[in-house]
């Protein structure tokens, strides 16, 4: 089981939220946003910030750093790390499963997730043969987009997604979004699409947006 930092937003949490931090950080990434996400109209929600292991990037040098997989390039045509990618699948449908088993069924966790974060988020929640609230995919992209024709469970194939990028991302571009968004609208996905005026990172009006979203699939 990865290793996790939970935050509460109240004393009985009735829904939860996994969020995946990018490369070479950590689950204590994205802790500021919990008391920026809030509303008076969301349940109790657990936050689970996993920790990635840490693992040589091929992409920084082969420098030892949290990553959820081996990355070799940050292109739309790059070599992908399916086994990595398949593995942190597993642990990351474990969490959820452990979610589930502290009384939080599947149906009210929304799976989140920034950079490689999201990468995993995407890749995981649209394979999960369970359904889930919703999924979150930030400054990101959808990673061996090819097998997700195979690969959709039914289960999350309307699944709400919450995508959004940054106009001037120079880390992952804009348009390798755009083509995961593609691959999944085509598919008939419900992605949620948003930009925004900055580079790699959260905008303030993002963050309103996800409160609003969040309103809607677990409020």
């Amino acid at each position: 089981m990865l290793e996790t930092i939970e935050r509460t937003t109240g004393p009985n949490p009735t829904h939860s939220v996994i969020w995946l931090h990018g490369l070479g950080a950590d689950g204590h990434d994205f802790e500021p946003v919990v008391p920026e996400l809030a509303h008076p109209d969301l349940p109790d929600i657990r936050f689970v910030f996993p920790h990635a292991p840490v693992r040589p990037v091929t992409l920084n040098q082969g420098m030892s750093m949290r990553a959820w997989f081996d990355l070799y390039g940050l292109d739309r045509d790059a070599h992908e790390d399916i086994d990595g990618i398949r593995t942190t699948r597993h642990a990351v449908t474990d969490l959820i499963a452990r979610e589930a088993e502290r009384g939080i069924p599947q149906e009210r966790i929304v799976l989140a997730g920034f950079s490689q974060g999201c990468a995993m988020a995407l890749y995981t929640g649209l394979r999960l043969e369970h359904r889930l609230a919703g999924l979150i995919g930030l400054s990101g992209y959808l990673p061996l987009r090819n097998t997700l024709a195979a690969e959709l469970h039914p289960a999350n194939a309307a699944t709400p997604i919450f995508m959004a990028h940054g106009t001037d991302d120079m880390v992952v571009p804009l348009a390798f979004a755009e083509t995961s968004r593609d691959a999944m609208t085509r598919l008939g996905c419900a992605v949620e699409w948003h930009t925004y005026p900055m580079p790699h990172g959260l905008h303030p009006q993002e963050l309103d947006d996800i409160r609003m979203f969040l309103v809607r699939v677990l409020g």
